[in-house]
C-alpha cells in the first residue's frame, strides 16, 4: 500500500498549485463581482494541458484520469470555485461518452475539449426533475433514422459557453418510470430548436453561466445517441464516477478557507496575544485540518476506484461518502473559518464570504447531500459495504 502520489501526479499537483496561486488567485474575487466568465483562465487552462486531464491520449489528452483532474481541481478550488467548476466541465459532459460513446464519437466530440475549440455542459434536471430524475419529460421521438427531441433543462452549469450538451431524455413513454425508457444525446448547439433560456441568478460560483437549455423539435442523428437507447444505468454510472471531482472542489475549498483564517489568527492581536494563541482557535484549527485529510483520503481512494473502473452499483458507497463528507466540510470550514475573523470575515476585504457562499452550492449539485447518504445507507444494506 502506497499513500505517495506517483511522479507524474506529483508533478501535476506542484504545477497546478503554481499556477492557482499566480494566475486564479488574483482573479477570483473580479470573477464573483463582475459575473463574467474568466476566459483568460479558460485559455490557460487549455494551453496547459489541463482541459484534457480526464481525456485518453488517443483523443488528445493527457490520460491523467479522474485522480489527475480531482488533484488539479483541489489545488484551483483553493481560490476560486467557479475556475475549478471550468475544470469540472472537462469530465461531467464527456464522461457518458467515455464510458459508452463510438469511437466516431469520442474523437468527435472529445478532443475538441482538449484543444479548447469547444465546451460542453449536462442536461440532466428539469423544472421538476431534480432529485427526482425520472421525473423528466424531455421526450425523444424516433423519426426515421433520426431522433426529434423536445424539452427544457435546467440548472445547466456552463449552458451559455457550451458548444454541444450531453443531453438524458425519455425515449419511452413521458410518464414512465422505467430506466429503460431514459437514453442519452450528444445536442450540439448550433442545431435549430436549440436556444438558451433563463440565465439563473446565483448566490456563489458566478462568473460560469447556470441556466436554461430550451429544446423544441431539435432533429438528432441517430450517430449522436450515447451508447443503446435506453440507457439511463449511463446517466448513473457517469455521475458516479464524478463524485471524487466535485469532492475535490469541496476539499480545495476547505483548505483555502482555513488556510487564510490561519494565517489570519497569527497576526490578529486581541487581549495582548494573538487569536491563534488560544486553546479554543486551536482546537478548533486541529479539528477541521484532521477532517479535511479525512476527506482527502476518502476522495482519492474514490478517485483511484473510479479510474479502475469501479464506478457500478456495489462501489457506490465509496464514491458517495466522499461527496457527501467533503462537501460538508467545505460548508463547516468556511463557517468556523469565517468565524475566526469575526466581523472582517463578513465584509469583501477578505475572501472568506466568498468562500461561505461558493461551499454550499457543492452540496446540492451532482446528487444533494440527502441523496449521497440515501446511497449510503442502500450500500450498508445491501451488504455492498459491509464489514465482515
Amino acid at each position: 500500500m502506497d499513500f505517495d502520489l506517483p511522479p507524474e501526479l506529483a508533478e501535476l499537483q506542484a504545477s497546478v498549485r503554481k499556477l492557482a496561486q499566480e494566475r486564479v488567485a488574483p482573479r477570483a474575487r473580479e470573477i464573483d463581482l463582475t459575473e463574467e466568465y474568466p476566459e483568460d483562465l479558460f485559455e490557460l487552462f487549455v494551453e496547459t494541458g489541463l482541459a484534457g486531464l480526464c481525456v485518453p491520449e488517443e483523443y488528445g489528452g493527457s490520460g491523467a484520469g479522474i485522480l489527475g483532474l480531482a488533484i488539479a481541481i483541489e489545488e484551483v478550488a483553493k481560490y476560486s470555485n467557479a475556475a475549478a467548476l471550468m475544470l469540472l466541465l472537462t469530465r461531467l459532459p464527456t464522461g457518458p461518452l467515455l464510458i459508452a460513446g463510438s469511437e466516431e464519437m469520442k474523437h468527435k466530440y472529445l478532443t475538441p475539449i482538449t484543444t479548447g475549440e469547444q465546451r460542453a455542459a449536462f442536461g440532466l434536471s428539469e423544472p421538476q426533475a431534480g432529485s427526482d430524475v425520472m421525473g423528466m419529460r424531455t421526450k425523444a421521438v424516433k423519426d426515421g433514422d433520426d431522433w426529434v427531441i423536445s424539452g427544457t433543462k435546467c440548472w445547466m452549469s456552463g449552458v451559455r459557453q457550451a458548444d454541444w450538451y450531453c443531453i438524458f431524455a425519455k425515449t419511452g413513454p413521458v410518464d414512465s418510470r422505467a430506466h429503460d425508457s431514459v437514453s442519452a444525446f450528444v445536442v450540439e448547439r448550433g442545431w435549430d430548436g436549440v436556444s438558451v433560456g433563463r440565465v439563473d441568478k446565483k448566490m456563489g460560483v458566478k462568473g460560469v453561466d447556470t441556466g436554461e437549455l430550451l429544446l423544441d423539435e431539435v432533429r438528432v442523428p441517430a450517430a449522436n445517441v450515447v451508447g443503446d437507447i435506453g440507457g439511463f444505468r449511463l446517466c448513473m454510472l457517469g455521475l458516479n464516477a464524478m463524485r471524487p471531482i466535485v469532492a475535490a472542489r469541496g476539499i480545495g475549498l476547505a483548505e483555502g478557507a482555513l488556510m487564510y483564517a490561519v494565517e489570519y489568527a497569527k497576526q490578529r492581536q486581541a487581549f495582548t496575544k494573538t487569536i491563534a494563541d488560544f486553546q479554543g482557535i486551536q482546537w478548533k484549527v486541529a479539528e477541521l485540518a484532521t477532517e479535511i485529510e479525512a476527506a482527502r483520503l476518502l476522495t482519492y481512494r474514490a478517485a483511484w476506484m473510479a479510474d479502475r473502473g469501479q464506478f457500478t452499483k456495489e462501489y457506490v458507497p465509496y464514491l458517495s461518502m466522499c461527496k457527501y463528507y467533503a462537501t460538508e466540510l467545505a460548508v463547516k470550514v468556511s463557517n468556523h473559518a469565517l468565524q475566526m475573523l469575526g466581523a472582517a470575515g463578513y465584509m469583501q476585504d477578505h475572501p472568506m464570504e466568498l468562500y461561505y457562499r461558493d461551499a454550499k452550492q457543492l452540496t446540492i449539485v451532482e446528487g444533494t447531500t440527502q441523496v449521497q447518504l440515501g446511497l449510503i445507507a442502500k450500500g450498508v444494506l445491501d451488504h455492498d459495504l459491509w464489514w465482515d
